[in-house]
């Protein structure tokens, strides 16, 4: 598979989180910090002409939020996700392309912290905070978002000495009406993938092959189906060593260890075609392409990207450094 990157600017220095609509309607959001960074200002933009023209519609007071995750619903209808500690942790909604937005949620926890937001369907969604009282946090909605509610923590097997998540975009996804995963970091050996299968009521959890601390732990997951799927992490940002890639065939209850990337890699999506085996992986160092379900994967471009989305219709598009937003060509 031969692929490479169209490359545009944008509005903003340093995006990260990023959700396809369609061809022609992005919406991507920032900043982030990397390795021996400041963060930049928080901000939200949009394009609607296949990325020759962005808007920037941050919401009011977003530009001292860090936004690493944004979920589109439709073109008019997203939620942009700012992370941080106790009320830091924020997500607002817009049902108008950016043009208002409303603050629907903002966490009153102050040992909470929210790494995540994806969404099963228009209505259902959940959003994922570090531990509190030793489990991770649960949110959901079903209502689009515009209301959301602390799920009860009963259903959350207990979290492991200082065990968190990667507040990366896709630490956080779901597949289908009801499943979805999150991975870890924890102090040990190996990192964890949590799984429900009732939009986020209750969970377990299984031990990956991705290393925990010191390295990276998990920092993306991407499933073709609710059987198949990938998890990527460990290395180290600082020496670009590679990153882990552990594979699921059914539904994460077990993984193993299929293959590496071409260095250190932070983001990863799954891209929709014929055979479930695509995935398309960034990182600050380059780019990376597997079609063989992780096993082996190609270096494509070493541009500095951070956050890759993919549609429906196999579009994917990425976000980065210095005013970069790209669409894979094949």
């Amino acid at each position: 598979m031969s692929s490479s990157w169209r490359f545009m600017q944008t509005v903003t220095p340093s995006l990260i989180g990023i959700d396809v609509v369609d061809r022609e309607v992005v919406w991507a959001s920032g900043s982030f910090q990397g390795p021996g960074e400041s963060p930049g200002p928080g901000i939200v933009v949009r394009t609607k002409d296949g990325g020759q023209s962005w808007q920037n519609v941050t919401p009011p007071g977003g530009e001292r939020s860090a936004f690493h995750d944004i979920e589109a619903l439709d073109r008019n209808h997203a939620l942009a996700l700012a992370v941080g500690d106790g009320k830091d942790s924020k997500i607002y909604r817009t049902a108008d392309r950016g043009a208002t937005w409303n603050l629907v949620f903002e966490s009153q926890e102050p040992k909470a912290f929210y790494d995540g937001i994806a969404f099963f369907d228009r209505d259902h969604g959940i959003a994922l905070s570090d531990p509190v009282d030793g489990k991770f946090r649960i949110l959901t909605t079903g209502d689009g978002g515009q209301t959301w509610q602390v799920a009860p923590s009963n259903g959350m097997p207990d979290a492991l000495r200082k065990e968190t998540a990667r507040a990366t975009g896709t630490c956080l996804v779901t597949k289908g009406p009801q499943d979805a995963w999150f991975g870890t970091r924890v102090d040990g050996p190996n990192s964890r993938v949590f799984h429900t299968r009732d939009r986020g009521h209750t969970w377990w959890a299984v031990t990956t092959p991705i290393p925990g601390v010191p390295d990276f732990g998990i920092a993306s997951l991407a499933f073709w189906d609710t059987q198949h799927g990938l998890a990527l992490g460990g290395g180290d940002p600082f020496t670009n060593s590679p990153s882990v890639v552990a594979a699921t065939a059914d539904g994460g209850t077990t993984w193993s260890q299929v293959g590496t990337a071409a260095g250190f890699r932070t983001n990863m999506a799954s891209v929709p075609t014929n055979n479930s085996d695509t995935a398309v992986a960034v990182g600050f160092t380059g780019s990376d392409v597997t079609t063989d379900g992780g096993r082996t994967w190609q270096r494509f471009d070493q541009t500095d990207l951070r956050g890759v989305n993919c549609n429906q219709n196999a579009s994917c598009w990425a976000v980065g450094k210095d005013l970069i937003a790209a669409e894979l060509m094949r």
